[in-house]
């Protein structure tokens, strides 16, 4: 049986399934079909050097390693740079906002850099935290309490204005710019408004768009005879995260994807290369898409051609001709993301992660003969 191989992207989210999310080593290895003890080995790869873990193939040349050193001191650089940026708002305030800012963010920097950056001392950061609160801060606690739930209340679209109302109304004695800070130390944020779809800038590099070839026909008779591949895009507080996905129609099941924070060629290539790794090379393949930049370009068109994949698009402006794919994409946001208000594209892709590996391609309308046919093949 060929070896199988992972992308980096999908060994990473395995060990956050296991390490962040409280699902066991056992239950993660059987849901994503990946032997328990390799992913021990990923958990302890990634806790021992997060930055360089899953380098690929072989060792690092010294010129990657003076680069990684040289990276190593440019974050240092942009973290003395960031910690005054993002405590701006705090020079003025007392010791007691300074020092909840470096509790808060003490996991992401230094204290030492933290104080420094702030103007406090580490010994009194550390009296301060062994102290007990004062009245201000537990009425600050009380208040606050009182701001989330009414932040909740309104389904996460009141700002600090209509916020400082509703508890105005319900007796409380604050000023406006209390609860604004009370927000800001939580990390509650209005809804925004629904953003403007991205727009794909890029140039077509084919000369002749390649025919449908597909035509709508979307039952396969065998595992790796037709693909079908597009991606989408969900909104995060941290902007847009890009989803692309292949799909095999013989089970449906989606057999390589990949998420960034681009809408690139690299982004379609490495979820053609996902799949490539977990079925092998193919024979007598058809890889069928749109006619976006990102699957007309030079790079991924190199990979369908170094593997033999035939290409097939769709007609310009007529999404019924990559119905499936849509259809993927539907379920995958009504299913689980509609609802969802996401912080940061870490979480959302936490999210989708889970629900392709661990809910859609396990579930229990795929055929069971296809599972045992896809193990054979990878």
């Amino acid at each position: 049986m060929k070896r199988r191989k992972f992308s980096r992207e999908f060994k990473v989210e395995a060990v956050k399934l296991v390490r962040e999310r409280g699902v066991s080593v056992a239950q993660a290895g059987r849901d994503l079909d990946v032997h328990e003890n390799v992913l021990r080995k990923w958990v302890k790869e990634l806790g021992s050097d997060p930055a360089q873990a899953f380098p690929g193939h072989g060792q690092m040349k010294p010129e990657q390693q003076e680069i990684e050193r040289l990276r190593r001191e440019v974050a240092k650089l942009k973290a003395e740079r960031d910690i005054p940026k993002k405590g701006r708002s705090l020079l003025r305030e007392g010791s007691d906002m300074k020092f909840a800012f470096v509790a808060k963010h003490r996991t992401i920097w230094p204290v030492a850099w933290l104080c420094d950056a702030l103007g406090v001392s580490r010994s009194g950061f550390h009296a301060w935290l062994n102290r007990s609160p004062s009245a201000r801060s537990r009425s600050d606690e009380e208040l606050g309490g009182k701001v989330k739930a009414s932040f909740a209340a309104s389904d996460r679209t009141y700002g600090a204005r209509r916020v400082w109302r509703d508890l105005l109304a319900d007796g409380a004695d604050c000023g406006l710019h209390r609860i604004e800070r009370l927000m800001r130390l939580q990390g509650l944020r209005a809804r925004p408004r629904r953003r403007r779809l991205p727009k794909d800038s890029g140039d077509r590099q084919l000369e002749t768009v390649p025919a449908n070839l597909l035509d709508r026909q979307f039952a396969a008779e065998r595992p790796n005879q037709k693909w079908i591949a597009d991606f989408t895009y969900l909104w995060t507080a941290e902007g847009w995260l890009y989803v692309a996905a292949v799909i095999d129609l013989f089970s449906r099941r989606v057999v390589g994807w990949s998420m960034s924070a681009a809408m690139t060629a690299q982004l379609v290539t490495d979820a053609l290369l996902m799949a490539v790794w977990r079925r092998g090379k193919p024979d007598a393949l058809l890889h069928h898409s749109d006619q976006g930049s990102q699957y007309t370009s030079e790079q991924f068109q190199r990979l369908m051609a170094d593997h033999g994949i035939v290409c097939s698009m769709s007609r310009s402006g007529n999404v019924w001709d990559n119905a499936a794919m849509e259809s993927f994409f539907s379920s995958l946001k009504t299913e689980r993301t509609a609802n969802k208000i996401y912080q940061t594209r870490d979480e959302a892709r936490a999210d989708v992660f889970d629900y392709i590996e661990r809910f859609y391609n396990r579930a229990s309308e795929h055929p069971s003969v296809y599972v045992v046919e896809e193990k054979r093949v990878c």
